[in-house]
């Protein structure tokens, strides 16, 4: 695996790469030598910030953590992406799709995890939605007690979806069709 580990408002000393590539390094039986993990890290305020990025076939593996020490964040962040590996695996045997990025050994260990990791979609919802602006969509969707909400927009005449952000702002996603 190749690490590329870099720092915002952080020097990336050699005992952090090192508890990177450590930790980090367990997920080695899983994938292949070439495979890149990204690593960011970060600290703003008091919040030590680290995000993991692995790009595997069309997929992205991804996780951010933080907390007040960035060898916890750095502990998390593994146990996190670990999950997410998890998850994947699952979907591609169940779809019985090839992970070029991924070893064969990956496929044949046994999960030993005693959460079930499968997806399953428990419950559909239908609805009506009618053309709305962005922000009446925030204020419906403050209304409803729900963290994101799907609407009209009556500017682009296409499906939106607003959501509440974790430092209390808004955000919008706008599909893009390639």
């Amino acid at each position: 695996m190749n690490f590329i580990i870099s720092g915002k408002n952080i020097d990336v000393t050699p005992g952090l790469k090192s508890c990177i590539e450590q930790k980090l390094g367990k997920l080695e039986r899983y994938f292949t030598p070439e495979t890149e993990i990204i690593v960011t890290l970060s600290v703003e305020k008091e919040r030590q910030k680290i995000e993991v990025t692995i790009p595997v076939k069309g997929h992205i593996i991804r996780s951010e953590q933080s907390s007040n020490d960035m060898y916890v964040s750095i502990d998390l962040v593994e146990e996190v992406i670990e999950r997410q590996l998890r998850k994947y695996k699952n979907k591609l045997v169940a779809r019985t799709q090839e992970g070029s990025n991924f070893k064969q050994e990956f496929f044949e260990s046994e999960d030993t995890s005693s959460e079930d990791n499968e997806i399953k979609i428990i419950r559909t919802k239908r609805f009506g939605i009618k053309p709305m602006f962005p922000e009446d969509a925030c204020i419906q969707m403050d209304l409803l007690g729900h963290d994101f909400y799907v609407f009209f927009n009556a500017e682009t005449e296409e499906v939106n979806v607003v959501y509440k952000r974790k430092n209390g702002t808004f955000g919008l996603i706008e599909p893009e069709f390639q």
